[in-house]
């Protein structure tokens, strides 16, 4: 479904973000890409859904391929049209609407006379934020936002659908409730996902295969089983040492700067 090889991307022509990164989606797959913050990650999905250009990025080298056909010179609106929709880090809501009219703006994509039963497919997955389908989308609570989020994308009915940090800043509960939900869109409906993460445990509990990027290239790839097993993942991303206990901030601080697969 999407396929996406060496590619490179560059802000403002100076600096960097993504080197040479390769990795495939296939349909009906979630795919975890992990990494700590400034790894490159929402870099790689800004670059599937064309919208560098606001921070004078650039795609360089490399291609981004979808059911085959290349995305780099797409219009935003015209990638969400053929099924790809982003839900960004930070939710991104527009705060003076209410939950209703967010949903709304998530489907003018496709016919208006499909919405109504797409905002019942929301509700029914979300059941929470359907009690305030008329209350201002700025007044609600994280783990509500987040939801409304979601289901504002799943409301242009996408194939693909990428998550950029869903569990950041949510309860544990909330974000139980949110990764049950997108494990029931790919078991029920077959959707696909591309999962940006740096919650590798939670991320790795929900996808069918893992990427891990550090400083803007892909470093490890594998299954979940493959990669929660590796000792440099376990160490890093999972604070436990060899032996089994666990380690320290502190400890892992000073792991980051020996890790083995960037030497």
């Amino acid at each position: 479904m999407l396929n996406i090889t060496n590619l490179q991307v560059y802000y403002d022509h100076a600096v960097e973000a993504v080197r040479d990164v390769s990795l495939e989606v296939g349909a009906g797959r979630i795919v975890a890409l992990l990494g700590s913050n400034g790894a490159g990650k929402s870099t790689v999905l800004k670059a599937i859904c064309g919208v560098l250009y606001p921070e004078e990025g650039e795609i360089t080298g490399g291609s981004i391929r979808y059911d085959q056909q290349a995305l780099q010179r797409c219009a935003p609106h015209e990638i969400v049209r053929r099924g790809l929709v982003q839900v960004p880090e930070g939710r991104r809501l527009f705060a003076t609407l209410t939950v209703e009219e967010n949903l709304r703006m998530g489907g003018y994509v496709r016919p208006a006379a499909e919405t109504a039963a797409a905002m019942a497919r929301v509700f029914a997955l979300f059941p929470a934020i359907e009690a305030h389908r008329h209350r201002t989308a700025g007044y609600l609570s994280g783990g509500q936002q987040q939801m409304v989020a979601i289901g504002r994308a799943l409301m242009g009915e996408p194939r693909l659908l990428l998550l950029d940090e869903p569990s950041l800043g949510l309860a544990p509960l909330v974000i139980d409730e949110i990764f049950a939900a997108i494990r029931r869109l790919r078991d029920e409906r077959g959707l696909t996902v591309l999962l940006v993460e740096q919650n590798a445990k939670l991320a790795l509990s929900l996808a069918d295969y893992g990427y891990i990027m550090e400083s803007g290239r892909i470093v490890l790839d594998g299954t979940p089983e493959r990669l929660l097993a590796n000792d440099d993942v376990q160490e890093f991303y999972l604070g436990v040492h060899a032996g089994g206990e666990r380690r320290s901030m502190r400890d892992v601080k000073h792991y980051k700067r020996r890790k083995r697969w960037l030497s």
